[in-house]
């Protein structure tokens, strides 16, 4: 058990001392994915010592592992390996973000997760000894949390201020979102806000202004101001006309769970208030 343990801890600790490289483990278990081929899926976790797998909901089976993925009823899957590593011979550590097609749902529709492995070779044949996963998301999700996006030393007045001044000239709107860098899903916010579908409506329409909460004790009084509710969490976005009249504030954490919206719905809510 504190082997086992000792392996899920190093997948989470993966990509702060490894690189990129490619794993013949991880292309087998792709390819047999996009087969479709359970048994053959199944038959690549270990048995001694028993796989183990964390997921957000908690620790599943092998056998609730296969099914969660052959369920996705994945058409492609492209792969990006950000970590990887082999810390003694025949093992693998792996750490990935998938793009895929799921079929699961009528259209099929393109998921993303993020998981990262660990491999051994055990009689010559590699076996999957531990995994941790994320929930499948219609948003990439970030792998890292590094972007400086809400700075400590930002004044965030001045910088609304600057904001109004701009969209003022370019007959624009100004989006100001409060949140954190500590904020996982305000990195996926702000992930989505550089979709290829995005960028160019919220670049054309929109000043962007990131406010920093802190630990919920930093510029509260913005947040009464734009009327957004610190309980309800972040990201939270308030829209202001370029004259700073509030037309929009988030009260019912609308934007909090970033990673369970769609594309499609930030899609509706920059255009309906981007200037008419």
């Amino acid at each position: 058990m504190k082997s086992s343990l000792r392996i899920l801890f190093a997948l989470a600790l993966l990509s702060a001392f490894c690189s990129a490289q490619t794993s013949v483990a991880l292309d087998q278990w792709k390819n047999l994915l996009l087969s479709g081929d359970a048994a053959s899926l199944r038959a690549l976790y270990s048995v001694n010592p028993a796989a183990r797998i964390l997921t957000p909901s908690g620790e599943n089976t092998p056998d609730d592992d296969v099914a969660f993925w052959t369920g996705l009823k994945i058409k492609t899957l492209d792969i990006q390996i950000i970590q990887s590593a082999s810390p003694q011979p025949e093992v693998e550590q792996v750490v990935f973000s998938a793009k895929m097609l799921s079929a699961a749902e009528n259209p099929p529709q393109v998921l993303y997760i993020n998981a990262g492995q660990y491999w051994q070779k055990q009689n010559g044949q590699w076996r999957l000894l531990a995994a941790k996963r994320t929930a499948t998301s219609q948003l990439e999700m970030p792998t890292s949390t590094s972007k400086d996006l809400y700075p400590a030393s930002a004044d965030a007045r001045a910088e609304i201020k600057e904001a109004l001044a701009k969209a003022a000239k370019a007959h624009k709107r100004v989006l100001v979102v409060f949140g954190a860098n500590w904020c996982y899903d305000c990195h996926v916010l702000d992930l989505a806000f550089h979709r290829g579908d995005l960028a160019p409506i919220l670049e054309k329409n929109y000043e962007v202004v990131h406010v920093d909460i802190g630990q919920g004790d930093k510029n509260q009084d913005l947040m009464k101001r734009y009327q957004v509710p610190k309980e309800k969490g972040i990201p939270a976005i308030a829209v202001l006309d370029s004259d700073g009249k509030l037309l929009f504030s988030q009260k019912n954490g609308e934007f909090e769970k970033a990673r369970a919206l769609g594309p499609e719905a930030l899609l509706d809510f920059l255009n309906k208030w981007k200037p008419s």
